[in-house]
């Protein structure tokens, strides 16, 4: 049984990036699955989760961007440092033929992502609703000064 199933509880009411959000704790669990698998499954189902992640992580970072946080928030600082350690544990398995990093890194993200959705992904959902924003037309309903929001997108951090 994977560690992380998608269910109510990491829903954020924003059906866009539940959708994307439910895809990633799929294809998390589609790695974690493949664990004890060759190492060529392995490498696969994490290089997918790794494919989906950079696009999810850039719809997120679009949004940030068309509602108004600035291009300088640690919302898209953890985006990016997420990114580059599954980069990172990608190239020891494929050049070095080191998994440990790898597997390592699916159980970690496995811990990690409920946090991140329930902070940093609900202050942007929060935001997204407040300023009237439509991910499907890229249009606010409230005008949108350009970094206006220089937080990390959490009820939790300060700017």
């Amino acid at each position: 049984m994977p560690t992380l199933i998608w269910s109510d509880a990491l829903a954020l009411q924003q059906p866009q990036m539940d959708v994307t959000h439910q895809e990633f704790v799929d294809l998390l669990a589609a790695a974690e699955a493949a664990l004890d698998d060759a190492p060529a499954t392995l490498l696969q189902r994490f290089q997918e989760l790794l494919d989906h992640t950079v696009e999810h992580f850039a719809q997120e970072d679009r949004w940030m961007a068309a509602t108004g946080f600035s291009t300088e928030n640690c919302h898209t600082f953890q985006h990016a440092a997420v990114l580059q350690v599954m980069r990172n544990v990608v190239a020891l398995a494929q050049v070095e033929g080191d998994f440990g990093p790898l597997k390592q890194a699916v159980a970690e993200l496995a811990q990690w992502f409920p946090t991140h959705a329930s902070t940093m992904d609900a202050g942007l959902a929060f935001h997204m609703e407040q300023v009237g924003f439509d991910p499907a037309t890229g249009l606010a309903r409230e005008p949108v000064a350009e970094g206006t929001m220089t937080g990390c997108g959490s009820t939790t951090c300060n700017d």
